[in-house]
């Protein structure tokens, strides 16, 4: 803590501090518990999360707004009545709940209702929370004490926060537990502004009194502060992007980029000692032009002279090594933003007008990822423009500086910028594989699409950002050959084969490129579930599946489970699960609340086919908790890729009632079928962990 102030003393911060901390550990505990809340409404998409941020740091925004008004045009006391006014309103809105109003219909677009359901869950009590960090800074600023440190206090505890949730909340509580306990510390949280409130050292101080600055902040330094705080936030909400659709949709890697960001914030407004200027200005543009070539679809296969180069290409191809480029870069990039904006910071009495155009910059940063990029940019373009706006934001630092300029400073600027103008020029280039022709790009809420051919036009594919999500002879006499992971071979091609003859009802759940469609017949009925409405346009404009399948198709549009929760008793014959976000099949879908529905829907005798092929993720534990928890039967079906059959590799888990299914004639001395492993985890809707799944 800083020295304490002529007449004060140290113990004088003790209750702010605390204060502080709790209100900013709560506020980014509640991040992910919400985040994980409201996923079985909306899917398992990139876009759930890049839409919660967007959400807090509006709130953030709009709390810092507060502070700074009340900070200017209210008394001391007047500021605390109306605090403490809000506060007991607050209260009345907990515990948290997700309100039944918001919850999405059909296939419309989720993001308006999802904002509305974060609102009326948790928006009034984060509003609250949002304002404490400038109110009491102000509050210990006007007693002439110097209070930046706290601003790195609580960015400290916001990191705890979310360090804690993975580790020691998510892996212990239910959800419900989780929201009580949150709640019971938002009351604690009240009651220590109450007390903060009555204290002797927070009396209302006469304000001019208070000596005035030589100095107000001038426009170009309050532009400065916004650019600054703009830049990180676009990286780490692109950053988390990239990570979760192309590396694995798991809350660490919603997390990690998090306290990367504030990490950053806590060391630059600690004390100067930690931002080494020139360290963080060199290796901020080798790690930029570093991640911009990882972007590059072919970045694996580039041809390098030297073993030892393309031995680091390849490992940087790797998850591990996709995780600790991009986080690093990220960090490093917040560390020179940040920096900046520390070396920066105005005389405390300007304090709260500071935190409100930050949190403006991290809002524009937010609402450019969230809401404006996937409205024009059909790729993840965000991300390599965001880099080039790292290196300009470092140009712009060395450029406008107040302080005695280094002969090396200039030349130094002006490199940046035309690292800056070089990576956004790379970035048009990205998106582009050399070894496929783009036949079509679409974005939205739920991610990228784009369909590819290759080279000789005999082969089309259906990609959702890196992950194929099926594929499509062009030859007619091989079109309506079902392949990828639904060949005649696979776990679900096996169970379709032996089920009765037609008529048959089959539900399948993820549309891809209708891949399912192809093993349809005549008097067949093929329902299918869609959560994302821009695929169906894709599967019927650029696959012939639906429109050549003999069997009567349709598409419902919405999540899932929803609508099955929605419908009576189908009676399918067949079930499959194949919905995948990203890589991985929406936790929501892996419950045992979820397995009760499917057995519901399924006729007597019928047969569930969940789709856990996973790079990342070990599902067939949690597959088998559910099962064992109502006694039905199940076997793995494990396939390899062939490329003449246009086959990929495969795991399918298939699960019936019926004793004697698994003896018929395409499982019987089938070296591709095995027995569930032994090891099993139960998942439920308010309980679920990730990491005791990863490989």
């Amino acid at each position: 803590m800083d020295a304490p102030a002529e007449g004060g003393t140290e113990g004088s911060l003790r209750l702010p501090a605390a204060t502080i901390f709790l209100s900013a550990f709560l506020l980014f505990q509640v991040q992910p518990m919400v985040g994980k809340l409201v996923l079985p409404w909306f899917g398992g998409s990139a876009g759930v999360w890049t839409t919660c941020l967007l959400f807090f740091q509006t709130l953030l925004l709009l709390g810092y707004l507060y502070s700074h008004l009340v900070v200017r045009h209210l008394s001391q006391k007047g500021q605390i009545r109306v605090h403490g006014g809000l506060l007991l309103a607050a209260l009345l809105t907990l515990p948290l709940r997700l309100h039944p109003f918001f919850r999405p219909l059909g296939g419309n677009e989720p993001l308006g209702h999802l904002l509305g359901l974060l609102t009326l869950t948790v928006g009034f009590p984060y509003l609250l929370l949002s304002t404490t960090g400038p109110l009491v800074q102000a509050w210990v600023a006007r007693r002439g004490r110097i209070p930046y440190r706290l601003f790195a206090l609580s960015n400290l505890a916001s990191m705890l926060a979310l360090a804690s949730y993975p580790l020691l909340v998510e892996p212990f509580l239910p959800l419900k537990a989780q929201a009580w306990l949150w709640s019971a510390g938002f009351a604690t949280f009240a009651g220590l502004v109450f007390a903060l409130a009555r204290r002797n050292a927070f009396e209302a101080v006469d304000r001019k009194a208070t000596p005035e600055p030589e100095e107000r902040p001038g426009t170009i330094l309050k532009l400065l502060w916004i650019a600054f705080a703009a830049v990180p936030s676009l990286l780490l909400m692109a950053v988390t992007t990239h990570l979760s659709t192309n590396v694995a949709p798991i809350p660490f890697l919603w997390i990690l980029p998090l306290g990367l960001y504030l990490l950053s914030f806590i060391l630059c407004f600690e004390g100067s000692r930690w931002y080494q200027r020139g360290l963080f200005l060199g290796l901020l543009p080798v790690l930029l032009v570093i991640m911009s070539l990882a972007l590059r679809p072919d970045f694996k296969w580039m041809d390098y002279r030297f073993e030892a180069l393309s031995k680091a290409a390849f490992w940087l191809a790797s998850v591990r090594g996709q995780v600790l480029l991009f986080s690093l870069g990220l960090f490093v990039a917040c560390m020179v933003a940040h920096g900046e904006l520390a070396r920066r910071r105005p005389h405390p009495q300007f304090l709260t007008g500071f935190y409100l155009r930050l949190s403006l910059g991290g809002a524009m940063g937010g609402l450019f990822v969230a809401y404006l990029a996937p409205r024009i940019f059909t790729t993840y373009l965000e991300l390599p423009l965001g880099l080039a706006a790292a290196a300009a934001v470092a140009g712009l630092s060395l450029a406008w500086d107040q302080s005695p300029r280094p002969r090396w400073q200039r030349p130094v600027a002006g490199a940046m910028s035309v690292l800056a103008l070089g990576l956004g020029l790379h970035a048009l280039r990205l998106n582009r594989p050399e070894d496929q022709i783009t036949i079509a790009r679409g974005r939205n809420f739920y991610g990228t699409l784009a369909v590819f051919d290759n080279p000789e036009h005999t082969w089309r594919t259906l990609a959702h950002g890196t992950i194929t999500h099926g594929g499509q002879f062009l030859d007619p006499a091989k079109a309506n050959h079902p392949a990828t992971y639904y060949s005649l071979d696979s776990g679900v091609g096996l169970a379709i084969a032996s089920l009765k003859e037609p008529p048959r009802k089959l539900g399948l759940v993820g549309l891809g490129t209708g891949s399912l469609a192809a093993y349809g017949r005549p008097g067949d009925q093929l329902r299918f579930y869609e959560i994302n409405p821009l695929v169906e346009p894709f599967a019927r404009h650029y696959f012939t599946y639906l429109g050549q399948s003999l069997a009567a198709t349709e598409v419902m549009l919405g999540d899932a489970r929803l609508s099955l929760e929605a419908e009576s008793a189908q009676g399918y014959d067949l079930l499959a699960i194949d919905a995948f976000s990203s890589d991985a099949i929406p936790v929501h879908l892996l419950t045992r609340e979820a397995f009760a529905l499917y057995f519901r829907h399924l006729a007597p005798g019928g047969v569930l086919a969940v789709h856990v092929s996973n790079r990342y993720l070990e599902l067939r534990p949690v597959v088998r908790a559910s099962v064992d928890a109502f006694g039905w039967k199940a076997r793995v079906v494990d396939t390899d890729s062939d490329e003449e059959e246009g086959t990929y590799g495969s795991t399918w888990v298939l699960v019936t009632q019926d004793d004697a299914f698994f003896d018929g004639p395409a499982f019987r001395d089938n070296e591709d079928v095995k027995p569930l492993p032994d090891k099993a985890l139960l998942w439920r809707d308010d309980f679920s962990n990730l990491f005791r799944v990863l490989k």
